[in-house]
């Protein structure tokens, strides 16, 4: 099917982004996946490509490109090579949202020049240990001073992606109590400084697959952060959550479509190489009903895909919509990796094949950005169940 999604433009980055993972990414996979992360010179390297500053103003040091079809073709051309870019993906489809929404005019000509250098590294962090997809949950606090100049920042997350590396990271911090009527209320944003005082690295987390991207745990014991660095107004945080979750659910979807039809390409070459009974497996009717059918749910994905990027770059891709792409693209990977795997009988099992990584990587699809449960309860809600 011909999409129309994607112009001249987009296709010449994609042409320029496919040479450059196969001059400075795949030599080095291996090396990365071993050491479960992405060296940090590396996203400076991504800063000179100009990957972080195409949707930042140029009076910042970006392309002024309000499009996130850049994105997605970082998402597909990553997964065609079977390789990530490491834990950098947040710093741009998480991190940026917050600062363009929430940043003053001050706040950006502080933060966006180093965001689009690469010098510093954002990462957000809202899960805690014990909470999992319940935000409003959380018990992480941050006091104002007596003097007004700064807050106490006391707490802990857990799972935070880039967390290794990142150079300021969007914590989400309880500024009062909930209230009876709405325990969402009383939470807040900063963009606390990794340097800071009290300001701790616990564990870089062992994961079951996504091994180049540094994952961390946090901690806080009284870090300051200067009332400067308070992104957006007090207590809204969970309102500023919520509006950026369908971009960060829009770019799970997006991710899990491009790894379902990365699997198809690799089953599809390895069937036609591998030999069984005097034969390729390519040649078997099993075979080619299987990857028919697998390319016949990735077409699908493709198009839900695409018509949530469409929404996402035209302003108008509500929650539910959101939530749906995600259920339905994560689960479309989930099955189709799953059966493109089993294509490749045993060496599907090897992690040197592209495959067996790509397997392990999708799984958390379906749990982070909120699990595929809370998708459902968000579609039922909006269809009035």
């Amino acid at each position: 099917m011909r999409r129309t999604v994607f112009n001249e433009d987009h296709e010449a980055f994609r042409e320029t982004l496919r040479a450059f993972i196969e001059a400075e990414v795949v030599p080095v996979y291996d090396e990365w996946f071993a050491a479960g992360q992405a060296p940090r010179d590396f996203y400076y390297k991504l800063a000179d490509l100009g990957v972080f500053g195409i949707r930042v103003d140029e009076e910042f040091g970006g392309a002024g490109i309000d499009s996130y079809k850049f994105e997605a073709v970082m998402y597909e051309e990553t997964a065609r090579a079977g390789v990530t870019f490491g834990g950098s993906g947040v710093h741009v489809l998480l991190g940026l949202p917050y600062i363009k929404m929430l940043a003053t005019d001050e706040q950006k000509k502080r933060y966006l020049p180093k965001f689009v250098t690469g010098e510093e590294m954002w990462a957000l962090a809202m899960t805690e240990p014990g909470t999992g997809s319940d935000l409003a949950g959380m018990k992480t606090t941050a006091k104002l001073s007596e003097d007004g100049t700064h807050y106490v920042l006391n707490g802990s997350k857990t799972f935070i992606t880039g967390g290794v590396h990142a150079d300021r990271v969007i914590v989400c911090a309880r500024t009062s109590a909930p209230s009876a009527e709405d325990r969402r209320h009383g939470i807040s944003l900063f963009a606390v400084d990794t340097k800071s005082e009290g300001y701790s690295i616990g564990r870089k987390l062992d994961k079951l697959g996504l091994k180049t991207s540094d994952t961390a745990e946090l901690a806080f014991v009284d870090v300051k952060v200067p009332v400067e660095d308070l992104l957006g107004e007090e207590n809204k945080g969970f309102y500023y959550l919520g509006h950026n979750l369908a971009s960060e659910r829009w770019g799970i979807a997006y991710g899990a479509y491009a790894q379902a039809k990365a699997a198809v390409r690799f089953a599809k070459e390895y069937v036609q190489d591998r030999t069984v009974f005097g034969k390729p497996v390519a040649h078997f009717q099993n075979t080619k009903f299987e990857l028919a059918a697998c390319q016949a749910e990735v077409d699908a994905a493709e198009a839900v895909a695409d018509r949530s990027l469409e929404a996402l770059d035209a302003g108008e891709l509500t929650p539910a919509e959101a939530a749906s792409a995600k259920l339905f693209c994560t689960e479309v990977a989930h099955r189709v990796i799953d059966r493109c795997l089993q294509l490749h009988g045993g060496y599907g099992f090897m992690n040197e094949y592209p495959i067996a990584r790509l397997y392990a990587d999708n799984r958390v699809n379906r749990i982070y950005g909120g699990t595929n449960e809370i998708m459902k309860s968000i579609i039922a809600k909006d269809m009035g169940l």
